[in-house]
């Protein structure tokens, strides 16, 4: 009675040889009706043939077929039964072994996509992949942005990251991309280094690992960075208040002010590996790849399955093409002639309209049948204005006077001309042509002439604090 415990529990205690022992009595028989007795054998029939079966899923399919013997309000007790029987007889889980890394043994490499973080760079969506490199002992990591997994990206990616490191490991270990490998039997099982790739890794001193096929979680240090990464970047994006950027060099300056907080915090155990390590880091490989190519009488070249227009005044030269993973550079000896941006994809051609916009005027014939048409469309409202000079004529003059405009745009500024003609098609009778796009560009010039020749306002504090305190120079009430 002091203790305020009940007759009933103070019995059972005493029952006990030493009251003080808790032994719970194990709960074999049920207190209500088991809801869920109607479907139970169905439900383990399927998961013993289908383990992989989630809760959720199998419990809808047997509510739909058996409404009349099981509702909605057992979904929880089906869950918890489930999850009672994968423990007691469910199929076996696979075990990672933690391993013991070695300081300065390992620099695990690897790609992966950013476009989860949703950035954009001037407010248009900017979709890339990120080179990450992580020391597994340390957790030291350090990567840069890359269009795509290309030897072009491995090079500058490693010559970043030894780069910044100074020292290098001594295996670099990746999975078997096409980058790294290729396949040796048909199985795919079987797969041996790429040349180039065993190239770099000789500059470097380094020697290549690769994981076994089909087993990702054996470069699980660098997968399991990419997440922790990407989740320091997401919060770094929150604090920020913003995910977009004025330029790629402005994202690339926060994306390594990132990493190099999160190293900060790890350079007691960098250091060992660094002491682990050999001598400094050599010079960077090259991170491009020279071509010779010769300029087509069509004004472009082939490289790597792509075609690519270039100027006229190349064609019939033998030049050198240095590929760089975002750019081309072309080289007569070493003066550089031109610059292209590198195309993606195993197909398609990169045409530039202002290589060709010239001659195509002086033959405005061969526009209907030209192989790269789509291409001289640099966006939609082009493509617009081209459909509606054909509904208002036939498709020779259409041809012609579309060839004028894009002439316009190739001297005064592609973005300048879509920006004339968004406002001409939308006129109620949109007129179409190259002297009005002329006319409307005139028009913005002289505006612009007007406004800078304008006096500059006179800035009055006064003024200011007059509106502030509620009152104008007369000392009537400013109106809110």
């Amino acid at each position: 009675m002091k203790a305020g415990m009940s007759r009933n529990t103070a019995r059972k205690h005493l029952r006990q040889s030493n009251p003080l022992e808790q032994r719970p009595q194990p709960h074999t028989w049920r207190t209500r009706e088991d809801p869920l007795e109607a479907i139970w054998p169905r439900a383990l029939e399927m998961l013993r043939t289908a383990p992989e079966l989630e809760a959720g899923a199998l419990f809808a399919h047997l509510l739909a077929a058996h409404p009349d013997r099981v509702s909605e309000k057992h979904r929880r007790t089906f869950q918890r039964r489930v999850r009672q029987w994968r423990l007691v007889e469910g199929p076996e889980k696979e075990v990672f072994f933690t391993q013991d890394h070695k300081p300065g043994a390992v620099l695990a490499a690897d790609w992966t996509e950013m476009d989860s973080l949703q950035i954009t760079i001037g407010g248009r969506p900017f979709p890339h992949k990120f080179f990450h490199a992580v020391l597994p002992y340390s957790n030291w990591e350090w990567g840069q942005r890359a269009l795509g997994e290309s030897v072009l990206s491995l090079r500058g990616g490693l010559n970043a990251v030894l780069g910044r490191l100074g020292r290098v490991p001594r295996e670099l270990l990746t999975d078997h991309s096409s980058t790294a490998t290729h396949q040796l039997s048909r199985d795919g099982k079987r797969r041996g280094f790429n040349e180039e790739f065993l190239g770099i890794c000789a500059h470097f001193g380094i020697t290549p690992r690769t994981i076994n096929v089909g087993r990702p979680q054996e470069n699980g240090d660098c997968e399991s960075s990419h997440g922790h990464l990407k989740r320091r970047i997401r919060q770094h994006l929150l604090l920020r208040g913003s995910r977009d950027f004025g330029s790629e060099q402005e994202y690339d300056r926060f994306v390594a002010g990132v990493m190099e907080s999160a190293n900060g915090l790890r350079t007691e155990r960098l250091n060992e590996e660094l002491a682990a390590m050999g001598e400094t880091a050599p010079e960077p490989v090259p991170d491009y790849r020279e071509l010779m190519v010769t300029v087509g009488i069509s004004s472009t070249i082939r490289l790597r399955k792509l075609v690519y227009s270039v100027p006229c005044r190349l064609i019939g030269a033998k030049l050198v093409a240095r590929l760089y993973e975002n750019r081309i550079v072309l080289l007569a000896g070493t003066q550089e002639v031109a610059q292209l941006p590198a195309g993606r994809g195993d197909s398609g051609a990169v045409i530039d309209f202002r290589h060709v916009i010239s001659h195509l005027l002086r033959k405005p014939g061969a526009f209907a049948g030209y192989r790269w048409k789509e291409a001289m469309f640099p966006s939609v409202v082009y493509r617009a204005a081209y459909d509606h000079l054909k509904r208002a004529g036939d498709e020779e003059s259409a041809d012609r006077r579309y060839l004028e405009v894009l002439k316009v745009a190739a001297d005064e500024g592609q973005t300048a001309v879509e920006n004339a003609l968004e406002q001409l098609l939308g006129a109620p009778h949109p007129v179409v042509t190259a002297a009005e796009v002329r006319a409307v560009l005139d028009t913005w010039r002289e505006v612009q002439r007007e406004w800078r020749g304008r006096p500059g306002l006179e800035v009055r504090l006064e003024d200011y604090d007059a509106l502030l305190e509620g009152t104008q120079d007369d000392g009537q009430e400013v109106a809110a």
